[in-house]
């Protein structure tokens, strides 16, 4: 735990808005902290622990840490280094600011789009634990054209030689003669597991591309392109796994 601190600081420190500001959001009845609404201006908090939001929505905790977005391009390989020279996450890192940090999940080197980079291992230790079921949205182009009957399957339940696995949702993007574009949301980390759906339902991936996990997207950044998670962002995945 850290020192506490007057609220309309840690409002102020988290970007939220200046602390006059701060004091206004407080006053009008705004502010929750751990769950209760704060009117007084004398409150503390300790801004790495407390729960705080402000309009019902979380700020997210100070740390030490960072958390970025990648989009991951083709033929990259999810590894912060590699023995026999391939391209991979680490070459998009400045080797020195950008010390400790490592990729949360991975995506193997044919699909592209959003991986999550951190050096905070509690969070990449949730993100990745399949208790806190962490959604990830896919763009998929099959092979073929994708009847409604497999679409649904997606949505009952495929047998796999690891276990059923079903998608949390599933919709046809497009439909083409000899390809079909399909966005697939689900929360399984399993290897290859969107390929190996498709697969199983005899229309095999040709394109890949994860356009978010949770409430962050890819939006329009770059192949290739790193940024920072938003604080809305960070708050959201936070939710998400409970920190």
């Amino acid at each position: 735990m850290s020192e506490p601190i007057r609220l309309q600081k840690a409002l102020a420190q988290a970007g939220i808005a200046s602390r006059r500001m701060s004091e206004i959001l407080i006053e009008a009845g705004r502010v929750q902290v751990n769950g209760q609404q704060v009117v007084s201006q004398g409150t503390r908090v300790d801004p790495t622990t407390d729960v705080i939001k402000v309009d019902g929505k979380r700020i997210p905790p100070l740390r030490p840490h960072r958390y970025l977005v990648l989009n991951k391009p083709l033929g990259v390989i999810s590894s912060m280094g590699d023995a026999r020279g391939r391209p991979n996450v680490a070459d998009y890192l400045n080797a020195e600011s950008d010390s400790g940090i490592f990729h949360v999940g991975r995506l193997d080197a044919d699909t592209e789009g959003l991986l999550l980079l951190t050096n905070d291992g509690e969070f990449g230790k949730r993100m990745t634990h399949p208790s806190y079921e962490v959604p990830k949205t896919y763009l998929v182009q099959v092979r073929g054209e994708l009847a409604n009957r497999s679409l649904g399957m997606l949505l009952k339940g495929i047998e796999l030689d690891d276990g059923v696995i079903k998608a949390d949702a599933a919709k046809i993007v497009d439909r083409f003669r000899d390809r079909t574009l399909i966005q697939v949301v689900l929360h399984s980390g399993r290897n290859r597991i969107v390929r190996r759906m498709f697969d199983a339902l005899g229309h095999p991936v040709t394109q890949l591309f994860r356009t978010a996990i949770g409430e962050v997207r890819i939006g329009k950044l770059a192949s290739g392109g790193l940024r920072e998670l938003k604080p809305a962002e960070l708050a959201s995945l936070f939710d998400l796994v409970g920190m």
